[in-house]
């Protein structure tokens, strides 16, 4: 009789015991796969914001240098401002976004271009309302703009790595601007259309 309640006992117990295993089990797995969800969606909310930002900063330094070249050929209007105006909200949104997502090296990275453009934006209004600072002219205004497109490549490279789409020494960056010219990235004085 013993026996029979000991093996009773031993088979409803290894029964319990196995289940709880399996329950322990498939709570672990549907963590993993929660953990695995959350890291993708961070992953490509970064992507998103990263793809913007880089577009914006771009479009903004590029409005920089069109706005540039109005007033050297014939003084900027009011629809110029606007338009250089909308170019720099739109990168200043994206860069607030950034600072709530992006780790901190990828941000190091996009606070020194957003430094760089809101400097040569300064310098742009203090000479279209012709009250530049000491130094300040539209040659040191485009050189100082020019300047901005190898932050903004320092900035992607450190986005892409982020992301794990780039190689660690920026070789593939280098070659593509090879290949392709660089893009929009012009010397100073240099027309963007």
């Amino acid at each position: 009789m013993i026996i029979a309640v000991v093996g009773v006992a031993g088979t409803l117990g290894g029964s319990l015991l196995t289940q709880r295993g399996s329950e322990r089990a498939k709570l672990r797995e549907i963590e993993l796969v929660r953990e695995h969800e959350e890291i993708r969606e961070s992953r490509s909310l970064r992507r998103t914001c990263y793809a913007e930002l880089n577009r914006d900063a771009r479009q903004f330094n590029t409005a920089l240098n069109r706005h540039l070249h109005v007033m050297r050929e014939r003084g900027a209007e009011d629809a110029d401002s606007v338009a250089l105006d909308e170019a720099k909200n739109a990168h200043r949104d994206r860069y607030s976004e950034a600072q709530m997502i992006a780790p901190e090296e990828v941000l190091m990275r996009a606070s020194a271009v957003n430094q760089a453009l809101n400097k040569v934006y300064g310098q742009v209004k203090r000479l279209e309302r012709g009250a530049p600072g000491p130094g300040e002219t539209t040659e040191t205004a485009a050189q100082a703009q020019y300047e901005v497109w190898g932050m903004l490549r320092t900035m992607r490279t450190a986005m892409r790595h982020d992301l794990g789409v780039s190689h660690e020494d920026g070789e593939a960056d280098g070659h593509l601007e090879a290949v392709f010219g660089g893009g929009a990235e012009m010397s100073p004085g240099t027309e963007v259309g």
